[in-house]
């Protein structure tokens, strides 16, 4: 009966591979097709982590920018004089050119950072590896996916420009309310001309792109999973890039649809956001019957979801990598995916809390709140879950497990301050000052790059055959985790004083005397010095990453194919993974992905591919391990 057993499971196999075989696609042989024009996911991968890592450095630049204006306002820069000779005549910034490097930074960071990197550059690359699959479901498509991203942040970048040398781009916020955003351009407001055009275009570009994207994720999790890979066996990595996945289809398609209206609006003569009664000062505009809340409806109910497409991959690589340096198993692993699906569920339902102070009803506003602080329920079971892997471990404190953990720190440290917020009362006050500001950094912004960081940190050998400087990236940790802090906690300060968002300036110097434009933020100048050059000690400090990353690239300690020490499906495979990922093998699994310290194995972790010994499947994994040697590979796989 075992014998009979062994051989339907040989045969089972068999036919997977068959299926594997007949989608997938041969190895390029030009450099064109292998480098550039690439279907293969590896590759498209490490092209949208490189699409990342050019938009963050610009819009890291952008936000020294607003930095220095704000502390030194009445300053001169020459060299900006020369770059923007209208944005900043004789090198002194105007409140316009601010207003574009608000706008500019802020899309920059929310779309081709955020929201690219963890899912289009970590999850590309590693979701069919972990599952066991060849290739995405749907290769062309997935590069289609990434130029269409590239198409995205040109056509961005080119609204920086499109002003001339007024501003750098458009000037109505991240955000594109109208009706400034819709009319600007009749009433000659600088920055409201092709540049919001172009802005429009861009995000347009990046919601379908992103719709691609979504599409395939999905389709390759569900349907490309290995033999013996169940949904509860897989990686926490694959269950967040799924749920992203469903959220960003599900979100896109809203925040595209007033795009597309939000043109019309601009360009056609359209009133959908638009109200009736609006004067450039001597005539009226003919627009009519238009609601600007109306947008904000639409781009919040994308809005809040984009929040966890920015962390959700973050917390799957957090949870992955905590439980590999710990040792541990994750603790409560079926309550962190459901956790994961309550968050991303939830996140549909409060996007009303980004807009009390439009005027909602109180009812509705008090349904907002109760439904915001409901989401602190599974954050706090994913986040005591994390403490619980830790707790008792054996904490192995690389430079992966440090960004890991500091991941938690800062997700705990805003997500606090969300709690503050999502009660309307509260939020009537704060809405509009640098509170707001501190919080969606931290909670949004910072703890997903230190996401981002940790897992480049932790899957850098697979991916490039080389281990980066684990002294360079420590180094690179401490100043990093103690400037973002210093940063963001003085910004909370800030807020409750009263300190408004967006304003380019808050006090002059006249006479060689300092002068307050608004005297209840004079406690405030000590600071908004601090604060600026804890960001420019920040900001430099990722100098060290960057050529961390390079020099590792070419130079760093060969890698072996498991450096970590590690239980899931990427690190049973050669490194860097060939074109197929498994070298022709198709992997089966018998375990799930977090099994360390277990009672009687021979070290402390077990590959996901180690069979039970006392299970039919012995004679078939000799059969795997006796392929594995004749490949080359290493045997447990």
């Amino acid at each position: 009966m075992a014998e009979t057993d062994v051989t339907a499971e040989a045969h089972a196999a068999e036919g997977h591979a068959a299926g594997h075989a007949a989608g997938a696609h041969h190895a390029p042989t030009g450099f064109i097709r292998k480098y550039v024009f690439s279907i293969d996911h590896k590759v498209i991968g490490i092209q949208y982590l490189f699409l990342a890592l050019f938009s963050v450095v610009l819009g890291m630049l952008m936000s020294i920018l607003m930095r220095m204006k704000m502390t030194w306002p009445d300053h001169a820069w020459p060299i900006l004089g020369t770059l923007f000779p209208e944005g900043a005549p004789g090198g002194v910034m105007t409140p316009e050119f601010y207003l574009s490097l608000v706008t500019m930074h802020g899309t920059m960071m929310v779309f081709f950072v955020l929201t690219t990197a963890p899912q289009g550059g970590f999850g590309n690359y590693f979701l069919p590896i972990q599952i066991g699959a060849d290739d995405m479901a749907f290769p062309v498509l997935n590069m289609l996916s990434f130029w269409t991203t590239l198409l995205g942040l040109l056509v961005l970048v080119a609204a920086i420009f499109a002003s001339g040398g007024s501003v750098i781009g458009p000037t109505g916020g991240w955000t594109g309310y109208p009706p400034l955003s819709a009319i600007g351009h009749l009433l000659n407001v600088p920055g409201q001309g092709m540049g919001i055009n172009l802005w429009v275009i861009s995000i347009a570009i990046f919601c379908v792109a992103s719709l691609l994207g979504a599409l395939n994720f999905i389709v390759t999790l569900l349907n490309l999973r290995t033999k013996g890979m169940s949904l509860m066996r897989m990686p926490l990595t694959c269950w967040s890039w799924f749920t992203t996945a469903v959220l960003a289809l599900l979100s896109f398609p809203v925040l595209l649809a007033a795009g597309v209206l939000l043109f019309l609006d601009h360009n056609a003569g359209t009133s959908f956001f638009v109200p009736g009664g609006l004067s450039n000062g001597t005539t009226l505009i003919d627009h009519s019957g238009g609601s600007p809340i109306l947008w904000q409806h639409l781009f919040w109910f994308f809005g809040h979801p984009e929040v966890y497409i920015a962390i959700l991959p973050g917390m799957g690589a957090t949870s992955h990598i905590l439980s590999t340096f710990a040792r541990k198993p994750i603790f409560g692993y079926r309550a962190m995916v459901f956790a994961m699906f309550a968050i991303g569920l939830l996140g549909f339902f409060v996007w009303g809390h980004h807009m009390f102070i439009s005027g909602m009803s109180p009812l509705t506003g008090a349904a907002f709140s109760v439904l915001t602080l409901s989401i602190g329920v599974p954050s706090a079971i994913k986040t005591f879950n994390w403490l619980g892997t830790l707790w008792g471990a054996r904490i192995r404190f690389t430079t992966p497990m440090l960004f890991a953990i500091g991941f938690v720190s800062l997700f705990v440290a805003g997500g606090i301050t969300g709690l503050v917020l999502g009660q309307s009362s509260l939020d009537l006050s704060m809405h509009d000052t640098y509170f707001v500001l501190a919080h969606f950094h931290l909670v949004m912004g910072v703890a997903a790059i230190f996401g981002m960081f940790a897992g480049t940190y932790f899957w850098f050998p697979k991916m490039f055959g080389r281990m980066m400087n684990e002294t360079l990236g420590k180094i690179h940790f401490w100043p990093t985790m103690i400037g973002v802090y210093a940063i963001f906690i003085p910004m909370h300060a800030m807020g409750l004083v009263g300190m408004p968002r967006r304003f380019s300036q808050f006090y002059e110097v006249v006479n060689g005397k300092l002068e307050w434009i608004y005297h209840f933020n004079a406690p405030t100048l000590s600071l908004i010095h601090f604060v600026t050059w804890a960001a420019i000690i920040t900001v430099t400090a990722q100098l060290i990453f960057i050529f961390n990353f390079f020099w590792s690239m070419f130079r760093g300690r060969k890698a072996p194919d498991n450096p970590w020490e590690a239980t899931t499906l990427e690190w049973i495979t050669a490194t860097p993974p060939p074109h197929d990922n498994f070298g022709g093998r198709v992997p089966v699994v018998y375990r799930g992905a977090y099994e360390f310290a277990v009672p009687g194995a021979p070290e402390d972790f077990v590959l996901q591919t180690t069979p039970d010994e006392s299970g039919p499947n012995v004679a078939y994994a000799a059969d795997l391990e006796e392929q594995g040697r004749g490949n080359g590979h290493d045997a447990r796989g």
